[in-house]
């Protein structure tokens, strides 16, 4: 689908009529768990999505979920919920690139999905399995969670774990996102076009992964 994206002219400091203000609706704490097999391969990726309060409001008042509002789920309701959010479109990538050398890896769909409301808040977990295991040599494992058109907002908060074989071995750096580079880079691109330009039709890329917290992972090369 065409995405046609203007951007508030007090940010990029353009004088677009009818500027859109662009911004995440969903907010969504993520975390990750990364499984290695006893070869030091790693084969899958266990991630964490915990909601914000409104939009878990609006999914469970959409299901009729927790109607005496006390922000638990009866076994019945919790099980309905399940997998409300990994019924993907075929070719989405669940917002989650994990690259090796800048080679983005091949993963499966969501498995295994669970969901819970804890507290006011829809956490669920899915796991993604590598079409390829790749060792830990050949690290590091660059991993990313965004939505390309920012409409949702991932903040790497939650706990990012390795298999037990590889706890104290591996090295685990966050890498916070260049924001006033990347709205740098959006502003040239979209000077040269006028209000009304469709992106796609234009060459010009959603900015979502600029502004994304990078994990990354590298471990022993012997």
């Amino acid at each position: 689908m065409k995405q046609k994206l203007l951007f508030p002219a007090m940010i990029l400091g353009l004088s677009f009529p009818a500027a859109v203000l662009a911004h995440p609706h969903v907010f969504v704490d993520t975390g990750f768990a990364l499984e290695f097999n006893e070869d030091n391969q790693l084969v899958q990726i266990k991630v964490t999505w915990q909601y914000d309060e409104f939009y878990s409001l609006l999914i469970t008042e959409d299901l009729f979920l927790d109607n005496d509002g006390d922000g638990k789920l009866t076994p019945d309701e919790a099980q309905r919920l399940v997998g409300f959010d990994t019924n993907w479109d075929e070719g989405f990538n669940g917002d989650l690139e994990i690259r090796v050398d800048g080679k983005l890896l091949a993963l499966s769909g969501p498995q295994n999905p669970t969901t819970d409301l804890q507290d006011g808040r829809i956490v669920s977990t899915h796991v993604r399995q590598l079409e390829v295991p790749v060792p830990m040599q050949e690290g590091p494992f660059s991993i990313k969670a965004f939505d390309p058109s920012f409409y949702t907002a991932y903040e790497i908060i939650l706990p990012v774990t390795l298999s037990e074989n590889l706890q104290g071995l591996c090295l685990l750096e966050r890498i916070e996102p260049d924001i006033v580079g990347g709205l740098a880079i959006m502003q040239a691109q979209l000077l040269r076009l006028d209000a009304n330009a469709d992106l796609e039709e234009n060459d010009i890329p959603l900015m979502g992964g600029e502004f994304a917290t990078e994990i990354l992972v590298t471990c022993p090369t012997s």
